[in-house]
């Protein structure tokens, strides 16, 4: 296959591909399966997904990004080189360029430790480009003009939250909770209120379908099997939508935290700017429901939800290697 360019939106929870002319060709969990025998890696993304909670002793499923950065170098390397195999096949003729995203508040060296994963999983050329950055142009605003916008991507690991005018950063604020905090949050509320423990799959089950940011008059209500914590039989609980709410109170209050972190901290000039044109939410934990309503009556300025949120990230991947040339003196780290 002759793939020259491959964007990767490099998530805590999901890792999407993209590819210029075709768009996003993968969007699978950033999940590894490893046998601990001879560290071998056994599967990657969807199936290494399937074995989470379930391995025996010998094989450890997990998940080798931890708030967006790298926590292991060399499972994140087979990952990574996975995924550049299965776009542009095992057997190519030249190696791709390729784009990751990484967050706003990353270091030089976890930097540079994504730069060297990416040129050891087989690229040619290694680009790291930061995740607010990349939302806000996958999302459509227009980052080179002399005014100010905010963009809250809310993922797996982290939300950040940035202020971006004439293609740069303002003032960013990078909050360690995301869609995994809360899917946790949901867990521990089940594990205190009714004495029964379930698993992260579960938790993220139960937030997708009855969850929500803000206490609703139509209550949904779920059946939820666990382990009984007393006796250690399994157990079916009744909870509601409101439960869950509450449940996820203290982290949804962090995020919002963050948000004003970054509006205290924005010049008057931008300030302005981010009231007429609002806020915009992106990141898969956009999804959740009444969010951008929470946080538009915590903070006063307007928020929206940004069409295909999950996909916002790995879109900007593939704007910018549309227009590399573009793009490479003002957003772009390379090494």
């Amino acid at each position: 296959m002759f793939v020259k360019k491959i964007g990767i939106d490099l998530g805590t929870a999901n890792i999407l591909v993209f590819i210029p002319q075709k768009g996003v060709v993968v969007n699978e969990p950033s999940v590894v399966a490893v046998s601990l025998d001879d560290n071998k890696i056994l599967a990657v993304g969807n199936e290494a997904k399937e074995m989470l909670g379930k391995t025996p002793e010998n094989i450890s499923a997990s998940r080798p990004v931890k708030d967006g950065v790298i926590a292991d170098y060399k499972i994140t390397e087979a990952m990574i080189r996975y995924f550049i195999n299965k776009v542009s096949g095992k057997v190519r003729f030249f190696k791709p360029e390729v784009i990751v995203s990484v967050p706003a508040g990353i270091t030089s060296t976890e930097r540079r430790a994504v730069i060297d994963a990416t040129l050891q999983a087989g690229a040619k050329a290694a680009y790291v480009v930061k995740e607010p950055i990349l939302a806000a142009i996958g999302a459509g605003i227009p980052i080179n003009t002399p005014f100010g916008n905010m963009i809250v991507d809310i993922g797996g690991g982290t939300s950040e939250v940035a202020i971006i005018s004439l293609g740069g950063i303002v003032s960013f604020s990078s909050v360690r909770v995301g869609g995994d905090k809360l899917d946790q949050a949901i867990s521990d509320y089940i594990r205190k209120t009714y004495g029964v423990a379930i698993g992260s799959r579960n938790a993220e089950e139960i937030k997708i379908k009855i969850g929500g940011a803000t206490i609703v008059e139509n209550n949904k209500s779920l059946e939820v099997r666990g382990r009984d914590l007393i006796s250690g039989l399994p157990k079916t609980v009744k909870i509601n939508s409101n439960e869950i709410v509450e449940a996820m109170q203290d982290e949804l209050q962090e995020i919002i935290k963050g948000v004003k972190d970054v509006l205290r901290e924005t010049p008057p000039e931008l300030s302005s700017d981010v009231i007429d044109r609002g806020m915009v939410l992106s990141g898969g934990g956009a999804l959740l429901r009444n969010l951008d309503k929470l946080i538009s009556q915590s903070t006063g300025v307007p928020c929206y939800v940004a069409d295909n949120p999950l996909l916002c990230v790995a879109k900007g991947t593939g704007m910018v290697l549309d227009n590399l040339d573009l793009y490479r003196r003002s957003v772009i780290s390379r090494k």
